[in-house]
């Protein structure tokens, strides 16, 4: 499944880019934004950056057995700090349709169009 996000600059498009990875398992609507959870990445290229937040995004979900619905990303050079809100699963509340098994380095794309917007893209494991 492919993932894309859009933002004024990379680290609104990496966010945006999470949002779409929880939009692969459930309604975005569903989930409320009531515990924050925090990561951090460091990686000296852009794209492996991408594939390394949306794995410690992927790993939390696994591990806390929670859903994200709002993120918060800073990156200062090779450096990347997330923050993301979201609350537990519950099967009758957010019918989550699959688990995701991590970002791929296929259609693996960080790139700046001509009107200075953002795009973070990349393939996910379902």
């Amino acid at each position: 499944m492919g993932i894309r996000g859009y933002g004024p600059d990379p680290a609104e498009a990496f966010a945006q880019a999470a949002l779409a990875l929880t939009s692969v398992v459930t309604d975005l609507e569903l989930v409320a934004p009531l515990n924050m959870v925090e990561v951090h990445c460091e990686l000296d290229d852009p794209e492996l950056l991408l594939v390394d937040w949306l794995n410690a995004v992927i790993y939390e979900m696994a591990t806390r057995k929670m859903l994200f619905s709002r993120y918060k990303v800073y990156i200062d050079g090779p450096r990347l700090k997330g923050q993301m809100w979201g609350e537990p699963v519950v099967v009758e509340k957010h019918q989550p349709a699959v688990e995701i098994k991590g970002a791929t380095y296929t259609s693996l794309r960080l790139a700046e169009d001509a009107d200075g917007r953002w795009m973070a893209q990349c393939v996910v494991d379902v």
